[in-house]
């Protein structure tokens, strides 16, 4: 059975960079979000997630408008935790078919924004968190989805702070440097290797 390392960091640290770098070194990475927009597109699920709201949330294709089903989540707690219903079993579920595709590896690694919010790491043998100074992830954020520095800490705010995530982690990776991060990464693995005395 592989060892499952979650990866979480806050929105703007770089935790997807951070997993590619893993894959590098020759390590399988599932990204959550990624898996859930594919899973999004299955008419099943698009369906369900139709269902909650009361107003239409699809697009002129017929596919799910992401972009408008964030707004009406952001500030609706009710209708977010309705939403994750549906998608979390589903997102679980493709993850364990996932990690029987890839069981002769000896570490996998799940990336997910919302690792501990919801509860994923439970489902980890090892969680790693990234982190980057507040001020780079707000520039990294603003480049990436041409939104405002407002939006961004409105983002930041909304999401478990830092300081919370380092203390439920194993592992943390500061991502300021790729060449430092690349060696933090084979250091890590070498760390979980040894401990697991897989090498």
């Amino acid at each position: 059975m592989s060892i499952i390392v979650g990866l979480t960091g806050g929105i703007g640290s770089g935790k997807t960079t951070v997993a590619k770098l893993f894959e590098k070194q020759g390590i399988p990475i599932y990204i959550a979000d990624e898996r859930a927009k594919m899973i999004m597109e299955r008419p099943d699920v698009i369906q369900a997630v139709q269902q909650i709201f009361p107003t239409s949330v699809m697009n002129e294709r017929g596919l799910l408008d992401r972009s408008k089903i964030k707004q009406l989540v952001f500030d609706n707690q009710k209708l977010l935790d309705q939403l994750n219903q549906v998608v979390h079993p589903q997102v679980k579920k493709d993850f364990d078919d996932w990690l029987i595709q890839h069981r002769d590896y000896p570490i996998v690694l799940k990336e997910s924004a919302i690792l501990f919010e919801s509860g994923l790491e439970k489902t980890c043998d090892v969680v790693i968190v990234v982190v980057a100074p507040e001020e780079v992830r707000i520039e990294r954020v603003m480049a990436r989805d041409g939104v405002s520095k407002e939006q961004v800490l409105k983002i930041i705010d909304n999401q478990m702070k830092d300081a919370e995530k380092v203390k439920r982690s194993q592992y943390i990776i500061e991502n300021n440097n790729k060449k430092i991060v690349e060696s933090d990464i084979i250091a890590i693995i070498r760390d979980i290797n040894l401990k697991n005395h897989l090498i």
